[in-house]
């Protein structure tokens, strides 16, 4: 992933920071996405961060910015509105389509979700639109403030503490998020829609979503985000919602066949690429088309959302099983149904292994397979089909000694 530090003109004549997050310089881009941040947020919130990042890691060049007052730009936060958010995001857009990246994907968080909704009419290379615990009605964020209205109607603007962080409320940012209506912009939308949303949202209450998603008209798509918090702070909730959305959007903004990873790998490479430097998870790409995550638990200091190394070596043994016994009962004409292995590794003392070679360790690898097979199978068959297993080519690649070449880049 390549981040570019970027400024661009808002909607006030302000400068607004903003970073390009892009897929790596050999493979092109699978979309570009332009993603805004909750209410008296900024672009670097680890729930906005995270899903920039796992997007840009899966193909995606993602633009995320800050809003005029807040994170790192310019003009004052109680100058603007929820009206002057949308038309930040418009000029975002447009500073995007100048760079020659036409912004076809808006994916926005809580009021960004309200805010994305709202500019997609004026954003025509938009395809899809994806809202993420996004409200229905602007005007849900007052209750933030709730206790201050009545002084913010009387006095024009109070001072409030949001998320410990002091900020000034006028009484037309009032005015502005009370008379905005989105039943129409949903409507009318005319881009494919995904709602993301939690059902134990505690601060946008999953009713909006319901509300969002009836107002919509087809294709439109809901996805349950489960036990997730509104601001996705746990890192496995931004990885799943980032590869739903990937998964997703894929079918709106590409062409009939996928564009690969950008770190695909060329076809008969497996490519493992650091993902968390302070932790250990891993994309693995298996050729042009596939790919999956590798990690190690919490408890070794992992964050536990993919395959150990030594599952993913199980994985490989237990599926070569499965497919070398199919292969044998199909050529066979035998009645086999279905097979299901289970795989098990340990380090074992070498004396205790009745049958292993002697490699002059104390200790070996030991892989423990459990066959399941099912199906009207004679005794002779069944036999044959678990002796069979041990002619697997990854069986007997893991019995044989591996020759390991290293070379360097």
């Amino acid at each position: 992933m390549r981040t570019e530090k970027i400024e661009f003109m808002g909607h006030s004549g302000h400068l607004l920071a903003a970073r390009l997050d892009r897929p790596d310089a050999s493979q092109p881009a699978a979309g570009c996405v332009l993603l805004a941040h909750c209410f008296t947020c900024s672009k670097d919130i680890p729930a906005v961060r995270r899903l920039s990042q796992r997007l840009s890691a899966l193909g995606f060049a993602v633009l995320r910015f800050d809003f005029t007052g807040l994170g790192h730009s310019q003009g004052e936060f109680e100058n603007t509105h929820f009206t002057s958010n949308v038309r930040d995001l418009v000029l975002a857009s447009e500073h995007l389509a100048s760079m020659g990246l036409a912004a076809n994907v808006l994916i926005g968080h809580s009021l960004g979700g309200a805010a994305v909704l709202a500019a997609a009419k004026h954003i025509d290379s938009a395809k899809a639109v994806v809202t993420v615990g996004a409200p229905f009605d602007p005007s849900h964020v007052a209750h933030h403030f709730a206790e201050h209205i009545e002084a913010i109607k009387a006095n024009g603007s109070a001072q409030v503490d949001l998320g410990g962080r002091p900020f000034t409320i006028t009484r037309d940012f009032l005015h502005d998020i009370r008379g905005a209506r989105l039943d129409a912009d949903i409507a009318g939308l005319r881009k494919a829609l995904l709602v993301l949303h939690s059902p134990v949202d505690a601060t946008v209450g999953i009713d909006n979503a319901a509300q969002i998603f009836q107002a919509a008209k087809h294709p439109k798509s809901f996805v349950t985000l489960d036990h997730a918090d509104h601001m996705l702070s746990q890192p496995a909730d931004a990885e799943y919602a980032a590869q739903v959305i990937a998964a997703w959007v894929m079918h709106y903004v590409s062409a009939p066949t996928p564009a690969p990873h950008n770190n695909a790998a060329p076809e008969g490479t497996t490519r493992v690429v650091e993902l968390d430097p302070q932790g250990f998870k891993q994309d693995v790409f298996a050729g042009p088309k596939h790919h999956l995550l590798a990690d190690e638990p919490i408890s070794a200091g992992g964050t536990d959302t993919g395959l150990t190394p030594y599952q993913l070596l199980a994985a490989g043994l237990g599926a070569c099983t499965s497919m070398t016994i199919r292969m044998y009962a199909r050529r066979k004409g035998w009645p086999l149904e279905h097979v299901s292995v289970d795989v098990t590794h340990a380090k074992v003392h070498a004396q205790d292994c009745a049958g292993c070679p002697d490699t002059g360790h104390s200790k070996i690898d030991e892989f423990t397979r459990l066959i399941r097979l099912t199906g009207a199978l004679s005794p002779d068959q069944h036999t044959a089909l678990i002796a069979i297993a041990d002619k697997c080519p990854v069986h007997r690649t893991l019995e044989a000694t591996a020759h390991i070449v290293t070379t360097t880049a």
